[in-house]
């Protein structure tokens, strides 16, 4: 019978020993999850970790009635509530039956708020009228050394030859801006009376006379009739004339108009009766405007 000395295995009982606590710990520490399985037959959905939302990429197609919003571009403009067509053309200078025209409309009574008409003619870019303002040309600048004040009795020293004046030469003179041919209009008073309350851009945007019912309304420069009738509030019995393409005249709150749409007239032709429609008072409220904003009359009105 082999002999073993215990001794010998004391080694493998302490790796034994050592063993078996690395795997009690590792089963503690790590735990074993039980697989899941599907009753239904149906794979279950990954979910992916939470990320933020993206919005669709695909282009929203505008109805076709909506054109695009080129309101704020030269030569068009978006309709707005409580607009029409008389008082569009008065705005930007134009007759209102070239708006039905340039805008091909069945119906010039019916408008739409946000609706783009054009109100240029075809074929016109209304960028390519500039004005310029005439630069006044700075006087010329001269630079000298100040005078030496000998004391009396005592001898100048030697005197240098004086230095020239330094002269800065005047800038190229800017030449006049080009003269707009319909600046040449002749204008005339469109009644005989005072004027009552003065152009005001903010509350005003013309002139008022006081006048009795019946006083004579005489047009301020040879023209066309564009509008006669009281189709724009506030105006009452309105006439627009124009007299070239950037001037037109209004006459407003008339008892009677004596005159229709297309007509020509004269300046000094009586067009209407001074009244009080859609006033509180009898009175004629004059404008100037030009390229469709008004401007104050007594600037191009002959002194009385």
């Amino acid at each position: 019978m082999r002999v073993i000395d215990v001794r010998a295995l004391r080694p493998l009982r302490y790796a034994a020993s050592t063993l078996a606590a690395m795997l009690l710990f590792g089963c503690t520490n790590f735990p074993h999850r039980a697989p899941v399985e599907e009753r239904s037959g149906t794979p279950r959905a990954t979910v992916a970790a939470a990320s933020p939302a993206v919005a669709p990429t695909t282009p929203i197609d505008l109805p076709k009635t909506m054109a695009p919003d080129t309101g704020t571009k030269p030569g068009y403009y978006t309709v707005k509530s409580g607009d029409t067509l008389i008082r569009i053309g008065l705005d930007n200078g134009q007759n209102w039956k070239d708006l039905v025209r340039w805008n091909n409309l069945d119906n010039p009574n019916l408008i739409e708020v946000g609706q783009v008409l054009r109100v240029v003619p075809p074929g016109v870019d209304p960028n390519a009228v500039a004005t310029s303002r005439p630069v006044a040309a700075t006087p010329p600048r001269v630079e000298s050394r100040p005078a030496v004040v000998v004391a009396s009795g005592a001898s100048a020293p030697p005197s240098a030859p004086a230095p020239l004046a330094t002269t800065v030469p005047p800038p190229a003179p800017t030449p006049p801006a080009p003269r707009d041919a319909d600046d040449d209009i002749t204008w005339s008073w469109p009644v005989a009376g005072a004027v009552a309350t003065p152009f005001d851009e903010a509350r005003n945007k013309g002139l008022v006379f006081r006048g009795k019912a019946g006083d004579p309304v005489l047009a301020a420069a040879d023209g066309r009739v564009v509008y006669a009738g009281s189709g724009l509030r506030g105006y009452g019995n309105l006439v627009i004339l124009k007299h070239s393409a950037t001037y037109l005249t209004a006459y407003a709150h008339n008892q009677t108009l004596l005159v229709k749409d297309d007509q020509a007239v004269k300046r000094g032709q009586k067009i209407a009766e001074m009244g009080s429609t859609d006033a509180d008072s009898v009175q004629l409220h004059f404008e100037i405007r030009k390229q469709g904003k008004p401007i104050d009359p007594a600037r191009l009105l002959p002194p009385r």
